[in-house]
């Protein structure tokens, strides 16, 4: 056991992270935010926690994943959270609403985080923006934060940028912010090592990557091993990664429409390369310029992420068949 004390059970955060299945960053944000747990100091200044510090934890991160806001249950006692939890496994008509309404929530204060989020941008304010971002994350959780809020935030952005009232050096801010975040927004929980096995990247001429790194994290919550490659990728590059990880998918993410015909050129090189065992999937802001193509070669094109979540558990189920 990897703790202070033995005789009083104090844990140093690396451990209590390990066992709740809450990040460290998290687990100093629902602290320092919310009070959810109140770990007492060596005198070294170091955190140690206790064994019903991670029993907490682990109720809480349970119960922020079922959609609830972790500023309004940080405070409930174990034997609420419980209470909460064991309610909710139960199928009757009560906990269906009551999922409805956590899903309401949910959008309501995404709503209310794009608005802030976007006056930061406005504002050229990145302090401010990360700031935002944190506090959504711990409020909405990974998955609902990309899909409700920053999806629908990054394609505003880039609406105003198209219309004049944002410059790209704006955009390329809030890029910076989120790229700098994507290690809080992970899946806690490893995948087990019979996962299936996906690439993420995007072709050659493709400088953005966003698209790519949102789509390798939501894999990740699906269950997948997940190797991020980046992006600008040639064809040969990417299929010999596809080889040496054993993949079972390919995700590729184009952001930027273009007429040059290499992303053509690099997308049906890279099909004829991974052949029809792996699968090939397609999403971006320009997929749908492409979607001739996509159609022709047989990719599987994403039009939302829970198409895309739909579309990886039927490739799991496949892949343990």
């Amino acid at each position: 056991m990897a703790g202070i004390n033995e005789d009083s059970a104090q844990y140093l955060i690396s451990t209590v992270s390990k066992r709740s299945g809450v990040k460290s960053d998290l687990v100093r944000a629902w602290e320092r935010r919310y009070q959810a747990v109140t770990p007492t100091r060596t005198a070294g200044g170091h955190r140690v926690y206790t064994d019903q510090d991670i029993a907490r934890l682990k109720l809480l991160n349970q119960a922020t994943s079922n959609g609830h806001s972790i500023s309004q249950i940080a405070q409930f006692s174990l034997s609420d959270l419980k209470t909460l939890l064991k309610d909710e496994s139960d199928t009757s008509p009560i906990s269906y609403t009551h999922a409805v309404n956590a899903k309401r929530n949910i959008s309501h204060l995404a709503e209310d985080y794009i608005e802030k989020c976007y006056a930061a941008v406005l504002a050229f304010d990145a302090k401010l923006l990360e700031s935002h971002f944190e506090n959504a994350i711990v409020e909405l959780g990974s998955e609902a934060f990309i899909e409700h809020l920053l999806t629908p935030l990054l394609t505003q952005i880039g609406k105003s940028w198209k219309e004049g009232e944002l410059r790209p050096v704006h955009e390329h801010m809030a890029s910076s912010v989120i790229r700098s975040l994507t290690y809080i927004l992970r899946n806690n929980n490893p995948s087990p090592p019979n996962a299936p096995r996906m690439i993420v990247t995007t072709p050659m001429g493709q400088l953005h990557e966003l698209g790519a790194m949102l789509a390798a994290i939501m894999a990740e919550f699906s269950g997948w091993q997940v190797t991020y490659l980046g992006a600008d990728l040639p064809a040969d590059e990417i299929a010999m990664a596809v080889k040496y990880v054993d993949a079972q998918a390919l995700t590729i993410s184009l952001s930027f429409a273009s007429d040059d015909h290499i992303v053509q050129k690099e997308l049906r090189r890279l099909k004829k390369l991974i052949g029809n065992d792996v699968a090939l999937i397609v999403g971006g802001r320009a997929a749908g310029h492409f979607q001739g193509l996509l159609s022709e070669i047989g990719v599987l094109t994403i039009h939302s992420y829970q198409h895309f979540r739909e579309i990886l558990k039927e490739l799991a189920q496949s892949h343990n068949n």
